[in-house]
């Protein structure tokens, strides 16, 4: 504890006060400042800052007692609390079981830790999930971590004498203040703007630099000296967040990888902010959401990027970052290897010419003597095999396979055909007679693992392999095949992907005894195959490596001269028989040498990790085939055995030699043994692969061979592929043992990876390559592969072959040492390119088993591979948490994980998962089996129960922020146009003087003077038929009924209100609404319609409506009995405040009387109704209709549907506001068809009722919103049939409108048409509309004039406000629907947002309206009046200035194309490519959300719907989960993927919610910024949150 304390204390001597600071004198204050500078310009090197600067502060800080005073300026000793050292206590830590020697060094362990200490404990913000999806929580897991930083209380900011960053920056004393300044006086020049501006009031731009210190300053802060600064300057607390988008400029100290940087903890960026913050709407944070993302935005790191280029080229093109080759990394510099020969094959006449031979010459002159000896799961003797049985059983297995199994009389097995050999791990020798029996009677065995489950990891593989192989039979044993998974018919089952296989059973009652004159054909070994042996690839695809029978030998003679075996000696395998060392040394090399086997099945060893070692004691095993986990294994339980010898071991063969761990395990084994006999010199790792068999060896002592070798090399070389032997920096190295000589009669080389095996130079890693007799010679059934593989011609440097036989190679990566001796550092199955620079899986995990303490996870159960995102491989680490691991320990562990891999390898992790214990695909023999890890990550099945995703820091190739070019002027932007010969993109609807009609209606300047004149006219017209849930008519209104029924309200409200009045009209869907509202127009009185609250889910709905009320200064309010019931009770009380409602009337039951007369309004130009909407921005906007506005309006919409009395249209929408009002309450009137009302609110129980009103009457024009067509979609789209049934035919619509005011959702109209073209639905009728608040109808496809066209746009164009149009189904391509016709009388223009230029054909720009009908002005923008002062009455700044145009607020462009509308001009259609408000500004660049969207939804099968918002330019994903909980935190990696490989965009945040959390307007839009909100209130409730980091 002592140790503790005073490192505490030292640090906090190591930060100069401001005390201190202040008593410095100016000159020394200058050097320092100086210094800071040469450090940030890179002209020193941190040591030599270091050193310098201590000599400067020598002087003036305090000694402390007995401490050496360059210790007390050295910034590396942290007060980690967690990260000091523990003494070496490693007798302790091997007792309790926590270590995998197999994956430790003590080297390495301290490596870990002395990284670790390097940091100072940084709290991340840890994710925060629901309740119920915790295994097991405990309290603290949901309470929010503290905002402050570790090392301070949270007054940091309110204590005098600080700097306003609340942690005193590793790197530096201070922050370099000048070069800070200098930053922020310059900010403005890389600030971004938070998304986007009219969406928030009152956005503050976010202002960044980006130097050690990371905050913003205001400017006021900024123009202060230094002095006042060290003077405790007050910083404004109002710093805006960190921009982490990669806008700001990058500190110089940043090169490519920091080595030195990053090794010493120094200036990795981990930025500590204020502790009070506010987000970027000035809003204070507080909520235990925004204080996370605060955190998160506290410890992002820095991305390690080269500094950004001073200007960038303002293309689309976006490029990705392609990473320089660092000009100081180190290259080899040795000469060319030359390749190793083995020694010669020692020629001993005695060998038998082929393996079945030594079979038969030993089965037959030494019946008696033992051969296998297998043991049950007590370590007790089952079974002895004897060479006699062995050859006898094998001989009556041959026979009965070959004579006695039979199909329709033709025998089933030729010589030459393939069997599959299932047999259990536990059960050697019924493998060994099968394998032989095979071997006798000329068939190939392929050994494959027992399928357990119907789904198996890689189980489907192993089935292509069999598949391939034409594998028909299975042999298997009796107790076997009773446990196999069998079908309904009591046969095994079949597995996924298998082929159909026999499976015959080779115990003794079902073979039969060959007659006596037949004999085995025993030949000499030939090149033919004689076993195939499977491997799985990194890819997780099984290939089949074929073995000839000369190969097979050949092996056997090579390990019998490497390993010296004699006859009858005894050996211990614990290796798995089927396959690699364990087949080799333990089935044929032992037959060849006629020794004793002792097999040991994995499941005694996890019952008794001791008993290879009693079995080695008690048989007086000469050689002993293990793994180093196995030698790890019998250390954790090596206390129980006093009274073992290992003397009579001549050669420990360990396996994995290859393992750049496994020397870890070997030196522990040996402390532990050599006090019971076991000598040094036998430990003997080898080298193999299942291509190239065994490579090399560590001969046996006797053979004199040079003593074994140990290098320990730079990681940081290795990554390079070059070898240095690491002196000084012991931080991140790693020490491998030599795996011997190659094998006699091999030539080894080692060749470059990638590209043309050229030769390595002899400090290089490369990949061993091997040329001899004794390897597999092709991967079965695939030659192009084989040919890569098995036959590899290396070559040297001048291009010539160094010889003509062709090597094979062998997947391990490694060099050849001094003495000749073979290193391995690697596999090619564990390598991961990142960014140009190597790692090895096995090492990484070594590092993070050394993350000590190791409750949280299991050893041993930790799989690391790497994805591809964005071009490039990312690191994913997954883990497998102990049930008793605290979310809280667990996240610590994760995070410190993380800083150790960053620290010893320089390399980020992009994605670190816990998964729960026992979740992950098992390999046969325990182990992981990676690839199925992999499969499952990517899928989205991995099922985590704690994600860290770590975007920010690995992600280093995006491409540069977009930076906006000074724009060219809009007079430049029309002559460039003129000049290209472009016209200026301009368009209008027919012109609506010039139609004649016999339009009656036409005559009235009031569409209330036209009801009356329909009533005098054709009173008994019906107008109007509402229909209910059933299907059946609930209410109809004529013209005459409509008449008197407003009558009747105008009468009700004359003598109350007075004219100019505004009346709230709250009603359900009906008739009800509509004549309400002409009384209102009757009385003088100004309507605004208003949705009414649910009584569900009043809390939410209420106040939307009393806000309508308010703003629009109602004076009273229409509505129904239960309504206004509704609006007064005790539930309502809690929503809002009722006793200040507007008067409120009930329309029910009003007296028949008729008002005294109809007012007159004086002039077409006065105010008719109001219609309030709220935009998915959130913004509640109020437009005021004229009573000209009006009836241009129905005018206009009568032409382009040609609506008669005699025609009859369905209406699917919501009355309230927008088109969906006109259509519902106007239009009817003027043109005096009949509308068939349909309430969107009863498709919810019965969803087929608007198609079934449409075929009923038969109507050829219809409306509905997209949220009625995805009820259809979803609801009916596998009804289709049923409806046909119920007579539901569509031909007769001719035109189905979609009214939207967004951009047309191509993909949910087309699945409508196509699901419902079963019931006649012609695919041309489904168009779409576009209204928006200064005009609610600018487009309708109408009736006449040419089908909707679609155009494809390049999504990265879009981003930059460019339109570049390409083929279908080309990369990034977007499709855009045009979005129905421009109204008559409607002009539009596309103008540049900034310039208010008129743009040229096919630019992107806001598109602008003028027409008749549109509204005059906003009655009010709630929140926001100043921002659309404009939006009205806007004029060009050049070319036509006359015009008076309204901005719409959406981005789109116009295009003619080659089609002719009704008028025989060439028609221009207009695409609508999204809001203004909502897009969002990221990295200099437009998003609109929609497409984010889309791709996230795409990205699993379980997300419902998706929400983007941005928040402190951090991209915030929110997605609906419908499926079970356990797939939330799936979804974290996906989301992140796609958004990065399709958008180039870092995700921020991610947030798992359940179905329907993202609210829906009327129109089925998403209300993003309601969500914001209610996310950042932390009202949400989600399943999960995570924080990228």
């Amino acid at each position: 504890m002592a140790e503790r304390t005073s490192t505490g204390l030292l640090t906090m001597m190591l930060e100069p006060t401001p005390a201190v600071a202040m008593t410095l004198p100016a000159e020394v204050r200058e050097k320092l400042a100086e210094l800071e500078l040469e450090l940030s310009e890179g002209d020193i090197t941190q040591k030599g800052y270091e050193k310098k600067r201590g000599k400067l502060l020598a002087p003036y800080i305090p000694q402390i007692q007995g401490v050496d005073p360059s210790l007390q300026i050295d910034n590396r000793i942290q007060a980690s609390t967690q990260a000091v050292l523990p003494g070496s206590k490693h007798n302790k830590s091997r007792a309790a079981n926590t270590r995998d020697e197999r994956f430790r060094s003590d080297l390495h362990t301290e490596a870990v830790q002395a990284a670790l200490a390097k940091y100072k404990e940084r709290k991340m913000p840890m994710p925060s999930k629901r309740r119920s999806v915790l295994v097991q929580s405990s309290v603290e897991a949901c309470t929010p971590p503290d905002t402050s930083s570790a090392s301070e209380d949270e007054g940091s900011l309110r204590r005098q004498g600080r700097l306003a960053t609340s942690t005193p920056y590793q790197g530096h004393g201070h922050p370099a203040v000048e070069h800070w300044f200098n930053r922020v006086i310059q900010g403005s020049s890389t600030s971004s703007s938070a998304s986007s501006t009219s969406s928030h009031p009152g956005g503050r731009s976010v202002t960044t630099t980006n130097t050690t210190a990371h905050a913003a300053l205001n400017a006021n802060a900024a123009a202060t000296a230094l002095a006042d600064l060290m003077a405790h300057t007050q910083l404004d607390n109002h710093s805006a967040p960190p921009d982490v988008t990669g806008l700001s400029e990058r500190s110089s100290l940043h090169t490519e990888r920091p080595q030195v940087a990053s090794v010493r903890g120094v200036s990795r960026g981990y930025n500590h902010h204020t502790s009070v913050m506010e987000t970027a709407d000035g809003v204070p944070v507080n909520s235990r959401v925004s204080s996370k993302i605060q955190q998160l935005l506290n410890t992002l790191k820095r991305p390690k990027r080269p500094p950004l280029r001073e200007f960038f080229v303002d293309d689309f093109e976006e490029l990705l970052d392609v990473q320089e080759p660092d000009p100081n990394q180190p290259k080899p510099e040795g000469q060319q290897m030359s390749p190793l020969e083995g020694e010669h094959h020692g020629v001993v006449n005695k060998w038998p010419p082929s393996l079945p031979a030594a079979l038969q010459r030993w089965g037959t002159t030494q019946p008696k003597s033992s051969c296998l000896t297998a043991l049950d799961n007590a370590g007790k003797p089952v079974y002895t095999l004897t060479y006699g049985k062995l050859w006898t059983r094998s001989q009556k297995l041959a026979y009965t396979l070959l004579n006695k199994l039979s199909t329709r009389n033709e025998p089933l097995l030729v010589p030459g055909d393939r069997v599959a050999l299932v047999f259990p791990n536990n059960d050697p020798v019924m493998f060994m007679v099968a394998f032989y029996g095979c071997l006798l009677a000329e068939l190939v065995p392929v050994p494959i693992e027992v399928p357990l489950t119907r789904k198996d990891a890689g189980s489907q593989q192993i089935g292509f392999l069999l598949g391939s192989c034409g594998v028909t039979l299975a042999l298997t044993t009796d107790a076997c095949q009773k446990g196999l998974p069998k079908a309904q018919t009591g046969e095994v089952a079949t597995f996924k992907g298998w082929p159909r296989l026999l499976w015959f059973v080779t115990d003794g009652k079902h073979v039969v005894k060959p007659p006596k004159d037949w004999h085995p054909p025993i030949r000499e070994a030939s090149n033919d195959i004689a076993y195939i042996e499977y491997k799985t690839s990194k890819e997780g695809s099984t290939m089949g490596i074929t073995v000839s029978h000369s190969a097979m030998l050949a092996h056997c003679h090579a390990l019998t001269q490497a390993c010296g075996y004699t006859e009858a000696e005894t050996i211990t395998n614990v290796l798995d028989f089927k396959r690699e060392a364990g087949l080799w040394h333990g089935v044929l090399t032992s037959v060849m040498n006629r020794m004793h086997v002792i097999s040991i099945p994995y499941s005694l060893m996890k019952v008794n990790p001791l008993s290879w070692i009693q079995k080695v004691h008690t048989y007086k095993a000469r050689v002993a085939v293990v793994k180093s986990r196995d030698m790890h294994w019998s250390l954790l339980a090596q206390r129980d055995q006093r009274d073992i010898s290992l003397s009579s071991l001549r050669m420990l063969i360990v396996a994995d030699g290859a393992n750049p761990w496994s020397i870890s395990s070997c030196d522990a084994f040996l402390n532990v043994f050599q006090a019971r006999g076991l000598r040094p010199e036998v430990i003997c790792p080898c080298a193999s692969s299942s291509e190239a068999m065994t490579v090399a060896i560590r001969r046996p002592p006797e053979m004199g061979v040079p003593p074994p070798g140990k290098a320990v090399l730079s990681m940081g070389g290795l990554s390079h592929s070059v070898i240095r032997v690491d002196t000084e920096e012991k931080l991140s190295v790693l020490t491998v043992q030599d795996v011997g000589q190659v094998m006699p009669g091999a030539v080894v080389c080692v060749v470059r990876v990638e590209g043309t095996p050229y030769l390595c130079q002899t400090d290089e890693v490369g990949e061993i390559c091997v040329s001899s007799g004794s390897t597999g010679v092709a991967y079965y059934g695939l030659p192009g592969m084989t040919k890569n593989v098995f036959e590899t011609i290396p070559v040297m440097s001048s291009g010539v072959p160094i010889s003509d036989r062709p090597f094979t190679r062998t997947s391990l990566l490694g060099f050849v040492g001094p003495d000749s001796l073979v290193f391995v550092v690697g596999k090619m199955d564990g390598l991961m390119v990142v960014s140009g620079r190597r790692h090895n899986a096995d090492d990484v995990v070594a590092t993070a088993l050394a993350v000590e303490p190791m409750k949280f996870v299991y050893r041993g159960r930790i799989a690391v591979f790497s994805v591809s995102v964005l071009h490039d491989e990312r690191i994913v680490v997954v883990a497998e948490q102990r049930p008793d691991a605290s979310e809280e320990d667990s996240f610590q562990w994760m995070s410190r994980v993380l800083q150790a891999i960053d620290s010893i390898h320089q390399v980020g992790v992009y994605c670190l998962a816990l998964v729960p214990a026992n979740t992950l695909p098992k390999a046969p023999l325990g182990g992981i089996h990676i690839s199925e890890t992999k499969q499952r990550f990517l899928e989205g099945a991995l099922h985590p129960c704690n994600v860290l995703m770590c975007p920010h820091t690995c992600v280093t190739n995006l491409p540069k922020p977009r930076q906006k070019q000074p724009e060219v002027g809009p007079a430049s932007m029309i002559v460039g146009n003129l000049v290209a010969g472009k016209r200026i993109a301009q368009a209008c609807g027919r012109d609506v003087a010039q139609l004649e009609d016999n339009d009656q209606a036409r005559k009235f300047l009031y569409i209330q003077d036209v009801l009356q004149w329909r009533a005098q006219a054709t009173p008994d017209h019906p107008l109007f038929l509402v229909l209910n849930a059933k299907g059946t008519v609930a209410s109809t209104a004529s013209c005459l009924q409509l008449h008197k029924r407003a009558e009747r309200v105008a009468a009700a409200l004359m003598g109350r209100l007075n004219t100019g009045d505004h009346v709230a009209l709250v009603y359900p869907p009906g008739i009800d609404l509509i004549a309400t509202f002409y009384g209102c127009l009757y009385a003088g009185c100004v309507p605004v319609t208003v949705r009414p609250p649910h009584p569900q889910n009043l809390a939410t709905t209420l106040p939307t409506v009393k806000m309508i009320v308010e703003v629009s200064k109602s004076v009273c309010i229409l509505t129904t009995q239960a309504i206004m019931k509704l609006l007064k009770s005790k539930e309502a009380a809690a929503a809002v405040d009722v006793k200040s409602w507007p008067m409120v009337l009930d329309t029910d039951d009003l007296p028949r009387k008729k008002s005294p007369q109809m007012y007159k309004p004086p002039t077409p130009e006065m105010l008719a109704y109001l219609d309030f909407s709220v935009s998915t921005t959130g913004i509640l906007a109020g437009v005021k209709m004229s009573h000209a506005a009006t009836s241009a309006l129905c005018r206009s919409i009568k032409l382009q549907c040609e609506l008669y009395p005699s025609r009859q249209i369905a209406i699917c929408l919501d009355p309230y506001c927008g088109l969906g009002f006109a259509l519902w309450c106007l239009c009817s009137v003027y043109s005096g068809h009949q509308s068939i009302l349909v309430p969107p609110l009863e498709l919810e129980s019965n969803a087929s009722l608007w198609l079934a009103a449409v075929s009923q009457y038969k109507v050829r024009v219809t409306f509905c919103s997209y949220s009625v067509m995805e009820m259809c979609t979803k609801g009916l789209g596998s009804q289709t049939e049923a409806l046909r049934l119920r007579n539901v035919n569509l031909s007769c619509v001719r035109t189905c409108m979609v009214v939207a005011e967004e951009r047309p959702r191509i993909a949910l109209t087309q699945s409508f048409s196509k699901i419902f073209k079963d019931l006649g639905l012609s695919p041309r009728a489904v168009s779409t509309t576009f209204g928006c608040r200064v005009n609610v109808a600018i487009c309708l496809q109408g009736t006449a004039g040419p089908d909707p066209t679609t155009v494809y746009v390049d999504m990265r164009a879009l981003r930059h406000d460019r339109v570049r149009l390409v083929e279908r189904g080309s990369p990034h391509s977007l499709p855009l629907m045009e979005s129905g016709k421009i109204l008559p009388g409607v002009k539009v223009i596309i103008a540049n947002t900034e310039t208010k230029g008129p743009l040229g054909d096919s630019h992107l720009g806001e598109i602008w309206v003028s027409s008749p009908h549109n509204a005059t002005g906003y009655y009010t923008v709630y929140g926001e009046e100043a921002l659309h002062a404009d939006h009205f009455n806007t004029k060009l700044s050049f070319g036509d200035t006359q015009t008076v145009w309204a901005r719409t607020g959406y981005l789109g462009f116009l295009r003619r194309t080659e089609l002719t509308d009704a008028s025989g001009e060439r028609h221009d259609a207009l695409y609508v490519v999204g809001s203004l408000d909502e897009t969002l500004e990221l990295r200099g660049m437009r998003y609109h959300p929609i497409d984010i969207e889309t791709s996230v939804i795409r990205s699993h099968k379980s997300i419902a719907e998706c929400a983007v918002f941005t928040w402190t330019n951090l991209l915030v994903v929110v997605v609906e989960l419908e499926g079970s909980e356990q797939e939330a935190l799936d979804l974290v990696a996906l989301v992140t993927n796609v958004v990065l490989e399709e958008h180039y965009l870092i995700v921020g945040v991610v947030v798992v919610v359940d179905p329907g959390v993202i609210p829906i307007n009327s129109r089925g839009e998403k209300q993003r910024m309601h969500l914001r909100d209610g996310f950042l209130a932390d009202q949400l409730d989600p399943i999960y949150v995570a924080y990228n980091m």
